[in-house]
C-alpha cells in the first residue's frame, strides 16, 4: 500500500462536503441527521487523515481553505461513485441478470418482450455458455445471476435448498431443411417420418440437459441425431442445410433464425405428437429483487401452454408450472 495514502471514512467525507455547501456546522447536521458534535469530530478525524486543515471558523461559517477548496471536486466524485457502488447491490436498483441457452432461443424472445413491457426494469441477458443445471445454480447461490432458464432433469425436491424451479415455457420443435432434402415440400411431419433421416445437431455438450434432452428424443422415436463435427455456430449450419439433400436439423419453434432468401431452407412443423422443449426458470426464493417477482408473474401470464395428448416431453421434464 502507498505509504502516503489515506484510508477515507465516506461518512467523513459526506461530513465535509455539508460543511462546504452549508457553511455552518448546524445546517450540515440538520442535513445529514446527525449532532453538531458528531459533524466537528468527522472533519476533526479527515483534516487528520489528510494532514491539512479544510476550513478556517469564521462569524460568517466555516470557510473552505486552499487545500479544502483543492480536496471539495474529488470528495463530490467520491460520494457519486459510493452511491453508484452501493446502488449496483440493492436490489431495487441493481440490474436483473437473467441467463439463457443462448440469444435465438424461445426464453430469449420472452425476455425480449418482458422488457418492452417493462422497460423501467433494468435487464441483462447473460448466456453462461455451455453449462448444466448444477452450475447455474451454482451461479445463482453466488448472486453471479438472479435466475437461469434450464430444462431441469431433477425432481424440484432434489434441487439444493431454497433453490427453485418452474417449467414455464414449451418450445414446439420444427424440422429445418434445405430445398433439395426429401422432406422439404412436407406441411408437416410427425417423428415417425423422420426415422431413416439424418438429424444433425452439432456442439451438443455431453452431461448438459440439452443432451440429455436429444437422447431421450432420439430413443422415444428411433431417430438418427448426429452431432459430428465442430460446432462453428448456426450461420455455418444453417449455409450446409441449404446445399444438403441429406441433412436436415431440428430447431424450436420461437428459436429466432435469419438466412439469405437463396438459401430457400424450410422449418416445417412436428406433429403427432409435437416434441417441447421444456425450459424451467430456476432462481432463489430468497433473491428479493423486485424485477424478478415482476418477470415470474410475466411469464405466468405470457406462457404458451399445449395440450399434453398433443406434445412429447421427456420423462424427466417437471410438470407445467400454473397449468
Amino acid at each position: 500500500m502507498d505509504k502516503g495514502a489515506a484510508d477515507l471514512d465516506v461518512g467523513a467525507v459526506r461530513a465535509f462536503v455539508a460543511v462546504a455547501e452549508e457553511r455552518f456546522f448546524s445546517e450540515s447536521a440538520a442535513r445529514l441527521g446527525i449532532s453538531q458534535q458528531a459533524v466537528s469530530k468527522r472533519i476533526a478525524v479527515l483534516e487528520k487523515d489528510l494532514g491539512v486543515a479544510l476550513f478556517t471558523r469564521t462569524s460568517r461559517g466555516a470557510q473552505l481553505t486552499v487545500d479544502g477548496q483543492a480536496f471539495l471536486p474529488h470528495a463530490r466524485t467520491l460520494l457519486r461513485v459510493e452511491a453508484r457502488a452501493v446502488a449496483s447491490v440493492r436490489p431495487e436498483r441493481r440490474t436483473l441478470r437473467i441467463d439463457v441457452l443462448n440469444r435465438r432461443v424461445g426464453p430469449a424472445a420472452l425476455l425480449h418482450n418482458f422488457h418492452r413491457a417493462y422497460p423501467d426494469i433494468d435487464l441483462d441477458v447473460v448466456t453462461l455458455v455451455d453449462i448444466g443445471v448444477d452450475q447455474a445454480v451454482d451461479a445463482i447461490e453466488s448472486g453471479a445471476i438472479d435466475a437461469s432458464f434450464r430444462a431441469v432433469t431433477v425432481p424440484e425436491q432434489q434441487l439444493r435448498e431454497g433453490v427453485m424451479a418452474a417449467r414455464v415455457l414449451d418450445d414446439p420443435h420444427q424440422l429445418l431443411t434445405g430445398p433439395a432434402h426429401p422432406l422439404a415440400a412436407a406441411r408437416a411431419v410427425t417423428p415417425a417420418d423422420l426415422v431413416g433421416h439424418r438429424i444433425w445437431i452439432p456442439g451438443i455438450v455431453p452431461g448438459t440437459e440439452w443432451a440429455a434432452y436429444y437422447d431421450d428424443l432420439a430413443a422415444a422415436f428411433g431417430l438418427t441425431i448426429e452431432r459430428i463435427g465442430p460446432n462453428f455456430g448456426t450461420d455455418h449450419l444453417l449455409d450446409v442445410l441449404a446445399d444438403s439433400p441429406t441433412l436436415a436439423t431440428l430447431t424450436g419453434e420461437q428459436v429466432r433464425l435469419l438466412w439469405p432468401a437463396d438459401y430457400d431452407l424450410r422449418r416445417i412443423p412436428v406433429r403427432e405428437p409435437t416434441p417441447v422443449y421444456p425450459h424451467s426458470l430456476i432462481w432463489h426464493r430468497d433473491n428479493p429483487h423486485p424485477g424478478l417477482a415482476t418477470l415470474r408473474n410475466y411469464i405466468r401470464f405470457a406462457q404458451r401452454p399445449h395440450r399434453d395428448a398433443e406434445t412429447w416431453v421427456p420423462k424427466w421434464a417437471m410438470p407445467r408450472a400454473w397449468s
